[in-house]
């Protein structure tokens, strides 16, 4: 009997048009997997099953509908839906929301506790990994490379740096970025004292919490890795390379980036950080593939920039990518996760 996998997207975040676009992604590459596939998508309260999702797949040419006849609402109780009168009980969730809620540990924790095993970290690891300043200062302390940075709580107003403060401490340039977000979404690259503060609001536009970190000039580069039962894969490294002032939303979607995959490094360089990679999947209790991106600075030295639990997986995203680079097929390493996930419960 073929495992029903639902497919899970969307979010609160700004990222939610992304988080449709992997799940167009996901879907394509298991569709030929002999699983029955369903796309859910969660926003606040609402989340509703895509019912008959190969026929609305194929209609919309490729594309995850948000406006469809077709969307169900989930049954809470016990994550099914129900159409036509025929009730569809989950084997499987593969998370690929990117923010909220899945992707700090709360959609982890609610399919916990219906028993429905699902792709990516465990609660912890989960809620560790999307704190970006909690999670790389833990990581310091295992050997770790990171920038100097400084955190800042939009509830503890009274208590936070001037922006002359800021400028001392991380130098200028810096980065003011969200701590709780991705696709660059409310990250500004400050150059002069006087954007501080309006990049420090864009930045709590998208979370209640703010990074203000130093400037690393180098080579940005990202590795994916994965583990299951007796198998550990470390993925050829992507560079990253735009003439944008960083690796911004229109670098990253908009095609104003050249991600060259293998990446141009000597040997020992790769080696080192795909062991660093798998160094950090352990460190933090990973599950799944996860994704590391970095800065190669002054003799090729790795300097860790984020850990992304639930990395993007549209067609062009960095994972499938590597997987190609790779010579493996993506369809059937996302199958491995599943059945080692499955096996596991």
């Amino acid at each position: 009997m073929r495992r029903q996998i639902a497919i899970i997207a969307g979010g609160d975040s700004s990222e939610y048009g992304v988080s449709l676009r992997s799940a167009a992604g996901i879907y394509s590459f298991l569709s030929d997997n002999e699983y029955a596939l369903t796309i859910v998508c969660l926003r606040g309260n609402n989340w509703q099953a895509l019912a008959e999702t190969a026929s609305e797949i194929t209609k919309h040419n490729g594309a995850v509908p948000e406006e469809s006849e077709m969307w169900v609402a989930i049954d809470k109780n016990d994550f099914s839906f129900t159409h036509n009168g025929q009730k569809t009980q989950f084997d499987f969730a593969y998370i690929t929301i990117h923010g909220t809620p899945g992707e700090n540990g709360v959609l982890q924790g609610y399919l916990d506790m219906v028993g429905v095993p699902y792709s990516c970290c465990g609660v912890l690891a989960a809620a560790m990994t999307f704190n970006k300043y909690t999670c790389n200062h833990y990581l310091k302390g295992f050997g770790v490379r990171v920038a100097e940075s400084v955190l800042l709580r939009r509830e503890a107003k009274g208590e936070r740096l001037e922006a002359k403060e800021i400028v001392e401490k991380m130098g200028l340039p810096c980065f003011i970025k969200t701590n709780v977000g991705g696709s660059s979404f409310g990250v500004t690259k400050v150059k002069t004292i006087e954007e501080v503060e309006p990049a420090i609001e864009k930045a709590f536009a998208e979370g209640s919490e703010v990074i203000c970190e130093a400037f690393m000039k180098g080579v940005e580069i990202t590795c994916g890795v994965y583990k299951i039962k007796n198998k550990t894969v470390a993925f050829p490294i992507t560079e990253v390379v735009t003439s944008n002032e960083f690796f911004d939303y229109d670098a990253k979607y908009n095609g104003q980036v050249d991600e060259i995959t293998p990446a141009r490094i000597p040997d020992e360089v790769r080696d080192a950080v795909q062991a660093m990679t798998l160094k950090i999947y352990d460190i933090l209790g990973c599950k799944g593939i996860i994704r590391v991106d970095y800065i190669l600075t002054d003799n090729w030295t790795i300097n860790l920039l984020e850990v992304n639990t639930t990395p993007g997986m549209t067609a062009t995203s960095f994972i499938p990518q590597q997987v190609r680079a790779a010579g493996l097929d993506i369809g059937e390493v996302l199958s491995e996760i599943i059945e080692d996930a499955a096996e596991r419960l």
